[in-house]
């Protein structure tokens, strides 16, 4: 509530239809004339905590709201990283947030969020909820969403995380606005260098001579460090690799994806590890490695994440 995206300077009082409400707690100590309501549901007494309150513990409700009307906020970056001027799809919009998951997403919840926010008097409805079977037609948004729109109000609802490929498609019913995730205008690079001498496979060399998809916040201030491997640094005594037998295959494989229990945490520490897979940064900061260099699938390069450690 504290954050710019959701200040209510220049705002006037919510308009004279709005029937909703602000229900206190966490860190909701009241509404304004921007977030304008806040209501939290957990009917499923197996979905969390019966006396949860709209409060925000994860990040995922205040980034998706403000996605959709935050205010703009210029310089806007991370550890400067994107800097910018973050804005919602329309920032002159007045906010109220229906709090459905903790930690599921009941049908009872959905269903009730949506004819409180239906009678509340809201114009639009956006949910960043996804997850049932594609092309279905009768699941609790798609139900409450036909109903919203024979009163006038548009469902915009997330096309789900699955993309790009066939078929992942959710929230398609024809009556729902289904949004996918776009392009952006920027890539997030982090540049590799090894040395000269350094001893490893002709195709890891290569590898590291590109920059790898990462939102890196940290700095190495040109130090640098040994390189090894998940598979070189694997746990001592292990078989070799034999491609007649399928299970020293699915070991080697484990030891070059840097699996947990799979490697030597004396071979790792200190180093620059690659893994032969994503994910693997925990593993590597637990056994003391300084940085990770993570494969990825190629749907996965147009995207940067941020880690815990050093990482591309």
């Amino acid at each position: 509530m504290d954050a710019p995206s959701f200040d209510d300077k220049g705002f006037g009082p919510p308009p004279a239809k709005w029937k909703g409400t602000c229900q206190l707690g966490g860190n909701i100590s009241g509404c304004n004339n921007k977030v304008i309501g806040a209501r939290a549901y957990n009917l499923d007494p197996l979905t969390g905590d019966l006396n949860s309150t709209p409060a925000d513990e994860m990040g995922h409700g205040w980034h998706t709201a403000s996605t959709v009307a935050g205010n703009p906020v210029q310089g806007a970056n991370l550890y400067g990283l994107g800097e910018g001027t973050a804005r919602g799809g329309v920032p002159s919009a007045s906010i109220a947030v229906y709090k459905v998951c903790r930690p599921g997403c009941s049908d009872m919840s959905i269903l009730a969020a949506f004819d409180d926010a239906v009678n509340d008097g809201v114009d639009l409805l956006s949910l960043s909820i996804s997850g049932y079977s594609p092309g279905r037609l009768h699941d609790s948004i798609a139900i409450r969403a036909f109903h919203a729109m024979k009163k006038g109000i548009l469902t915009s609802c997330a096309a789900g995380n699955e993309g790009p490929y066939l078929h992942t498609l959710n929230n398609g019913a024809p009556w729902i606005f289904t949004v996918g995730a776009s392009a952006t205008d920027r890539v997030f690079k982090t540049p590799v260098r090894i040395g000269k001498h350094t001893k490893t496979l002709v195709t890891i060399f290569l590898f590291l001579h590109s920059k790898g998809g990462s939102m890196n916040t940290f700095h190495l201030k040109r130090k640098t460090y040994p390189f090894t491997s998940g598979a070189k640094a694997s746990m001592p005594g292990e078989k070799d690799f034999n491609c007649k037998n399928q299970e020293l295959d699915h070991d080697r494989l484990n030891k070059e994806l840097c699996e947990i229990e799979t490697l030597d945490e004396k071979k790792v520490k200190g180093k620059i590890v690659y893994c032969n897979g994503g994910n693997k940064n925990y593993i590597i900061k637990n056994m003391g490695g300084i940085v990770v260099i993570m494969g990825c699938e190629p749907a996965a390069r147009d995207a940067g994440y941020s880690f815990i450690i050093p990482a591309a």
